[in-house]
């Protein structure tokens, strides 16, 4: 077969490509409307039919005998976007796990008992961070504990500050049992999260995650409740999540790490007992 000096120009200066068209649009409307027929009525099948004949064989001519294309012009070298230039990062590949089995994101993950401990340690940082600034800002170590409790208890956001200064057992019997539960939920919480994020667990879970939930409990609280909102001092607020966060990341990063099942064959993480079982997972006996 030979190439005309035309071809060869167009090859040199020219791209390609399939020519515009419009038939695949109109047998696209033709099948939408023959089934749109069906519930609604014949006649809009059948015109429906008819476009999905006619788009299918104007489509046909445009690519038999012979494709019609079209030449995009190139553009000038000088016009031309410059290649990316490499970066220098590289990626970090998972290998294969057992028997060949794909890997999946968490490899390892973090025992919940060391989400417990997080938990525990963090609260006391953070309360000992809450109760300095009890002490330093108002002079008295109950002032953050009521108002802790002034999210459940009402009324309290409306007392004076010579009020939230003065012990309440009825605010301290609330605000302790509340902010251990929330502390070992979020401990729990970090365990099972901070395995799936990318490295620098300690930025993640010490410095972002308190201020994301710091913003999220400041946007609701001027909702829900605006008087208790102005009377928290939130960069002493934030300066206890992070306190909490870096010394409950701290444990949970220090725990021994556990497999997961992922790594195990298919019969094993169904529960199937079959020969050779064991191979794979003799170290835990």
């Amino acid at each position: 077969m030979h190439t005309s000096p035309e071809e060869k120009s167009h090859d040199a200066d020219t791209i390609e490509q399939p020519a515009p068209t419009v038939w695949p649009m109109i047998a696209a409307l033709g099948v939408t409307l023959l089934c749109g027929g069906l519930v609604t009525h014949v006649v809009v099948s059948a015109v429906g039919l008819l476009l999905a004949l006619i788009g299918a064989i104007g489509w046909w001519r445009e690519v038999l005998p012979e494709a019609r294309v079209e030449h995009v012009v190139r553009r000038l070298p000088g016009e031309r976007a410059i290649p990316s230039p490499p970066s220098p990062a590289t990626v970090e590949h998972l290998r294969l796990g057992e028997a060949g089995h794909r890997m999946r994101v968490p490899i390892e993950a973090q025992p919940y008992a060391s989400g417990v401990k997080g938990g525990i340690v963090g609260g006391v940082a953070m309360a000992v961070v809450a109760l300095i600034y009890g002490m330093l800002a108002h002079g008295s170590l109950w002032y953050p504990i009521n108002l802790l409790a002034g999210l459940a208890l009402p009324g309290m956001e409306h007392l004076s500050g010579e009020q939230l200064r003065a012990f309440s057992l009825s605010a301290l019997i609330i605000a302790a049992p509340s902010h251990g539960v929330v502390s070992l939920l979020t401990g729990l919480l970090y365990a099972v999260i901070l395995p799936m994020l990318p490295r620098r667990h300690m930025l993640w879970g010490g410095v972002v995650a308190p201020l994301l939930w710091t913003g999220l409990i400041w946007a609701v609280l001027g909702v829900v409740n605006p008087a208790l909102n102005a009377r928290i001092d939130w960069l002493w607020f934030i300066a206890s999540q992070i306190a909490f966060g870096l010394a409950a990341g701290f444990v949970i990063s220090r725990a021994e790490p556990i497999g997961t099942m992922q790594t195990w064959p298919l019969a094993a993480r169904a529960g199937v007992e079959a020969t050779g079982m064991d191979r794979g997972r003799g170290h835990e006996r």
